[in-house]
């Protein structure tokens, strides 16, 4: 008799959903905003000097442009983000994180790290971490590749 194989995919995806939607509830209770806007603020803070390129920042939010568009235009408005003219391409816009946006996402920081530690890293010893953080590095980095090609079609 075989047993079949974990589908791995499936319950990655799963797993994933679950999780951000239990992220979610608990930043809610703590009556902070979604976690979409904790991935903006951070993925603006960690560009160099808290700014970052609108096009990057969605390449490392993996989030559509029209939508990060909407997200920043948001943070903007409760004084999170700063957007500006990029210098060296009039075209191009930057955002830059604020002081009230890092205490916001140092807030959130606190919400969501207890969830990640508690839920998901707790499952994992140090040796399943390095292995299974590797072949998540690897997977993203042959999706990247794949896309470059495409992209540039446009």
């Amino acid at each position: 008799m075989t047993t079949a194989a974990p589908d791995l995919w499936y319950n990655f995806i799963r797993a994933h959903r679950n999780l951000i939607r239990e992220i979610e509830r608990r930043l809610a209770e703590e009556k902070l905003p979604p976690y979409h806007w904790y991935d903006a603020l951070w993925g603006i803070e960690s560009g160099q000097n808290g700014t970052r390129r609108m096009h990057e920042l969605a390449d490392v939010m993996a989030i559509e442009r029209y939508n990060l568009t909407r997200l920043v235009d948001r943070l903007e408005k409760d004084g999170l983000v700063i957007r500006e003219k990029a210098l060296d391409d009039g075209r191009g816009a930057t955002a830059r994180i604020t002081e009230a946006g890092r205490a916001l996402r140092k807030r959130m920081w606190k919400v969501y790290e207890q969830a990640v530690d508690e839920l998901f890293l707790a499952e994992f010893d140090e040796e399943q971490k390095r292995v299974f953080a590797a072949a998540l590095e690897n997977a993203s980095r042959n999706a990247r590749q794949l896309l470059r090609p495409a992209q540039l079609k446009r």
